[in-house]
């Protein structure tokens, strides 16, 4: 699927959530939830270095604090943003959530589960998957920001 101009603006806003993350030392990556409107009703940036805790990957991060603020772990009709294609684990979260689309930033050709080194979220194979996803959106500024994170730890 091609990106759509409102894909682009809330891929903006998770780059501003995910430079949060800068100020704990963790990996710049951000996440938003939308509802069906497209309103913003959740955010998350990685926490892991902030909390120790290993799950506390941006997308999951958003993904509690949407499931807190509408009273349901059911996600459906609600859409993803983040800005790294989702790892493994984030990926079966996002299955567990029922997150009906998935929008994102830079690819991870290491960990990415989402078409890189796996295709969780399409795999015909699981009883869950995703509607629709969208890739590469803004691609090179998401990407830009984590090369300038690893440039700098090293």
């Amino acid at each position: 699927m091609k990106a759509t101009d409102a894909d682009e603006r809330a891929m903006r806003a998770a780059l501003v959530v995910a430079k949060r993350a800068l100020d704990s030392g963790d990996v710049p990556v951000g996440a938003l939830v939308l509802d069906a409107s497209g309103a913003v009703i959740a955010s998350g940036f990685n926490e892991r270095e902030l909390t120790g805790d290993p799950t506390a990957h941006a997308e999951i991060v958003a993904l509690r604090r949407a499931a807190q603020e509408t009273g349901n772990w059911n996600l459906s009709g609600h859409t993803l943003v983040v800005t790294l294609e989702p790892c493994v684990m984030c990926a079966g979260a996002i299955l567990s959530s029922r997150i009906s689309r998935v929008v994102f930033g830079a690819w991870d050709d290491k960990a990415g589960a989402v078409g890189s080194a796996l295709d969780v979220l399409r795999n015909p194979a699981l009883p869950i998957r995703v509607e629709e996803v969208v890739a590469g959106v803004l691609a090179e500024e998401t990407a830009g920001l984590l090369t300038d994170f690893f440039a700098a730890k090293r």
